[in-house]
């Protein structure tokens, strides 16, 4: 086993390493995401909304001004008495980031090729990361890797990515308000339960 390990080039350091990386990950996911689930005090219809408006707004290629999308969302939605957790709505726009962006627009991007009927005319997925790496190199100024990335959204590839994110972000939208309409139901259930349990267990007469 060492001996494969070694010639593939994996040791033991490098796949501990990798596994803290993974968990640091997933520990993140759960504060910034599942977390303000669970705490929320509002209907789940409020808190699953929100969690659909982030989704939404997530995949479209708007990298930089999605959580300003959410508000403008929320203060038009508040004028047509729709109420949403703007909270949860900005909090799941975190779900496109500087790892996922890529092939999310990627995704997009090859979607709407596809869809506009453009089959032999997808460019390769290299080329697409290398500009956005470039948007996004880090001795460029936050305003101008931001505009940066719009300009690659908006002119070099723009009308394939927007009909291409369409879909996916109806998708995920109605997705990700059933998930947690169906978690935040199952989550008070489960409390409720556990604080049946101990009132019982408390205010149970002697034997």
């Amino acid at each position: 086993m060492f001996l494969r390990m070694a010639e593939s080039g994996t040791t033991t350091a490098d796949m501990g390493q990798r596994r803290r990386y993974w968990k640091r990950i997933a520990r993140l996911i759960k504060l910034r995401l599942v977390v303000p689930l669970m705490r929320s005090q509002h209907p789940p219809e409020y808190a699953a909304w929100g969690t659909a408006v982030g989704l939404t707004w997530a995949f479209t290629p708007t990298p930089g001004i999605q959580m300003g999308l959410v508000l403008a969302t929320w203060l038009i939605a508040r004028y047509f008495h729709w109420h949403f957790s703007l909270v949860l709505g900005a909090a799941w726009t975190w779900a496109s980031n500087i790892f996922t962006g890529p092939p999310v627009l990627y995704l997009s991007y090859v979607t709407g090729q596809v869809l506009l009927g453009r089959w032999d005319n997808i460019t390769g997925y290299h080329s697409f990361i290398w500009l956005w790496e470039s948007a996004f190199a880090t001795d460029q100024p936050l305003q101008e890797q931001v505009m940066t990335a719009l300009k690659m959204a908006i002119r070099d590839w723009g009308l394939a990515i927007w009909i291409g994110c369409l879909p996916w972000c109806v998708l995920l939208g109605v997705l990700g308000y059933r998930w947690s309409l169906r978690f935040i139901i199952a989550h008070r259930h489960a409390r409720a339960r556990r604080l049946a349990r101990r009132y019982e267990k408390k205010h149970s007469p002697e034997v």
